[in-house]
């Protein structure tokens, strides 16, 4: 389960930016994973809060924002979502097309935090 040590990594890097930041609590950290990312999100959600135990980020949420595979179609010139990932065709004109331009994400795009001189949660920008 690879997914463990991607979410100690995605820790590490988030608390980082909090202390940062100035930070005493992370409430959550929000992440861009695409679908051919090779990483299975339920298995991160678990590993997440495995890896956050004694952290900044301990008791924080992980909002993952599914990114779906985009192809771009030389034929029809346009970006296309593809309904799955089983076939690499366009869904528009069906040719085969390997030019990829989305859909490998796995990005942290923000956390929000909480500061020691505040009561409220903070979002900060990208980490």
């Amino acid at each position: 389960m690879h997914e463990l040590s991607i979410a100690v990594s995605l820790v590490e890097s988030a608390e980082q930016a909090a202390r940062r930041a100035g930070a005493r609590r992370v409430t959550q950290v929000f992440l861009r994973l695409g679908a051919l990312s090779g990483v299975a999100k339920e298995a991160l959600l678990f590993s997440y809060d495995i890896a956050t135990a004694g952290t900044l980020l301990e008791g924080s949420l992980l909002v993952i924002d599914d990114v779906p595979v985009v192809l771009r179609c030389d034929a029809c010139r346009r970006d296309v979502t593809l309904p799955g990932i089983q076939d690499f065709r366009c869904p528009l004109c069906g040719r085969p097309t390997a030019q990829i331009v989305a859909g490998r994400e796995l990005e942290i795009t923000g956390i929000e935090v909480e500061v020691a001189d505040e009561a409220s949660p903070q979002p900060t920008g990208c980490v």
